[in-house]
């Protein structure tokens, strides 16, 4: 396969996703090598850079073709979606489970000082978090983590892409 096709086969495969592809996926459809795929991104997103409205981004441990941030308005205007801004209480119940995971209901609680099931409920409905076991204690307890929905909403890479947690954070 020549590198300029692999770099289209790349585009097109880029522009039909639903979400971000990773590396494993787009050697597995191309059935080239992670280095030739890497390079082929790497032209791809040179092209990109030099003409047009579209990048290619990295986020949640796979590749995505994105609008470049300058035509956000343009966009926001065509389409016009409503707010799904995120409450006080659900960033916070996201902020713990995302640095203290696996966590439980009640650990959330403990932290918050508040029942936290209500904002549990609503962040597992959008998909931000999952439950990731159960807790080896009485009553086997859910635990709690964030999944790729929640790298994506935050335009994070990876968990490593985190902020620090401040030192007078919270500790399980």
């Amino acid at each position: 396969m020549a590198p300029l096709e692999l770099r289209d086969i790349l585009h097109a495969l880029l522009f039909v996703a639903d979400a971000p592809l990773d590396l494993e996926t787009l050697c597995r459809v191309t059935g080239a090598s992670p280095e030739a795929v890497l390079e082929g991104l790497r032209q791809l997103q040179e092209v990109l850079t030099a003409q047009g409205a579209v990048q290619l981004t990295q986020v949640a441990g796979g590749y995505q073709l994105a609008t470049k941030p300058e035509y956000a308005p343009y966009i926001t205007r065509l389409l016009n979606p409503p707010t799904k801004r995120l409450s006080r209480a659900a960033l916070e119940t996201l902020a713990i489970i995302a640095y203290e995971q696996p966590i439980t209901q009640a650990q959330i609680d403990a932290l918050r000082g508040v029942d936290s099931s209500h904002v549990v409920r609503q962040l597992l409905e959008r998909g931000l978090i999952q439950e990731v076991g159960r807790k080896d204690a009485p009553g086997k307890p859910v635990l709690y983590g964030v999944t790729t929905n929640f790298l994506h909403y935050f335009g994070l890479n990876s968990m490593a892409d985190l902020p620090e947690k401040p030192a007078d954070g919270p500790a399980v």
